[in-house]
């Protein structure tokens, strides 16, 4: 396991390149704009990332005095440019203003530190209180949200394509728990771990949803970015957990890339390996295990995946066996050899993955 001391760069984005890629050869101007412009802030930034955390850039402490068990959340507006953070427009307590992404991005990270607080014991993205911070209004028509290590970034969409990127609560969800993943296993994002760790992150930001709605896994959509298509587009989501490769089918988009089982993967270099496509796999994997364990999925399922998250031996080069291993060894260990260890075995052969 690569502890804190040595992160790995980190620049994870919501929307995957290749759907970007696609937009910015469109004929239209209106789509292919600003997914060109979306994908040159991507690589400044990743650039950017890489050589803050070379140089070692130190991850911002809570504040003298913040209550442990509360968020400390600061929002900024980087009024469409690529400064960040940029003005401070709401802080921790302050009153909701005028501005309702400013507002749903502060509801957004106190509802993912919410589900890790009260459900799995986390003080915040790394376990020590650390503050929440985003920033609103990113660049012109940004079209992602990303996490960069140390803050939530938000675009406002084209509103052809992708509406205000803090709409759905999951995507501040699962940007933010690309930052737990950072300060445990550390996930190499690439390949096979790089797909568990974008899996880890759309498992965690359903969870948050579902808990935020108070949806049993049978009642939950299972969808990743829900709302956040424009109205023109042919489809319901970014992805689903529940039909990986079924979120949508658009004459622009094109359709959804994602395979549900390993005879399915898909090899490919771009994407990093393919970590936005494969994350399919592993996504249904848990799908199939919190609905046939039914109530509440963050309970047994979420803290199965919890478990070996934070556990300590999921190794940062990790193949889907590997995961898939840990997830059987958790449920016995914390369950016994009853329905949670059955269903969590069903579950990987399922989408195909052998246990080791």
């Amino acid at each position: 396991m690569t502890t804190t001391g040595g992160f790995q760069p980190v620049f994870c984005t919501i929307v995957p390149p290749h759907v970007l890629d696609r937009l910015a050869r469109n004929e239209d101007p209106a789509l292919s704009g600003p997914a060109r412009r979306s994908l040159e802030h991507d690589a400044y930034q990743r650039t950017k990332r890489r050589l803050t955390t070379v140089i070692g850039a130190a991850i911002a402490a809570p504040p003298a005095g913040a209550a442990a068990d509360k968020p400390h959340r600061t929002v900024y507006d980087a009024g469409h440019t690529q400064d960040l953070p940029g003005t401070k427009v709401r802080e921790e307590g302050s009153e909701p203003g005028s501005d309702a992404t400013v507002n749903r991005a502060y509801a957004g990270l106190g509802a993912t530190f919410e589900l890790y607080l009260k459900v799995y014991g986390r003080h915040s993205i790394d376990d020590g209180g650390m503050p929440l911070d985003a920033t609103v209004h990113f660049g012109e028509n940004y079209d992602n949200a990303f996490w960069n290590g140390e803050q939530m970034v938000f675009g406002d969409g084209d509103n052809e394509i992708f509406l205000d990127f803090t709409i759905p609560v999951d995507v501040i969800g699962h940007e933010l728990t690309h930052g737990v993943t950072q300060h445990t296993a550390n996930l190499e994002y690439y390949g096979q771990s790089g797909a568990l760790n974008e899996s880890v992150s759309d498992v965690f930001g359903s969870l948050i949803k579902q808990y935020t709605l108070g949806q049993t896994a049978a009642e939950a959509d299972w969808l990743i970015g829900a709302g956040l298509l424009a109205p023109r587009v042919t489809g319901t989501a970014l992805r689903s957990m529940k039909a990986p490769g079924t979120a949508y089918d658009d004459d622009v988009l094109g359709k959804d890339p994602q395979p549900a089982k390993m005879e399915d993967y898909v090899r490919t270099g771009r994407d990093n390996g393919g970590v936005h496509i494969n994350s399919g796999i592993p996504n249904h994997a848990f799908y199939l295990a919190a609905t046939a364990l039914g109530g509440y999925a963050w309970e047994k399922a979420g803290q199965i995946w919890y478990d070996v998250l934070t556990g300590g031996e999921l190794k940062d080069d990790a193949l889907f066996a590997d995961f898939a291993t840990l997830t059987v060894k958790a449920a016995r260990e914390r369950y016994g050899a009853g329905d949670e260890l059955q269903a969590v075995q069903k579950a990987w052969e399922q989408v195909g993955v052998r246990t080791l």
